[in-house]
């Protein structure tokens, strides 16, 4: 990635903003199980920042396969 990732956890709008794409799209992406892992605190949704970087780097792998 070209942006460093910050040292806290990301929220969805944060994800989004990161990667340049709408918040609906982190959500569909939760929903279908295909965007990076993300879980719970109480009600409101987290992505650890080195999960984000493993599935950006997954992402880009089956892109030069």
């Amino acid at each position: 990635m070209r942006r460093p990732l910050p040292d806290r956890y990301l929220t969805p709008v944060d994800l989004a903003d990161l990667l340049g794409v709408p918040v609906e799209t982190v959500y569909q992406w939760r929903r279908k199980d295909t965007g990076p892992r993300g879980f719970r605190v109480g009600r409101h949704l987290r992505y650890d920042p080195e999960d984000v970087r493993i599935w950006v780097a997954a992402q880009m792998d089956k892109e030069a396969a």
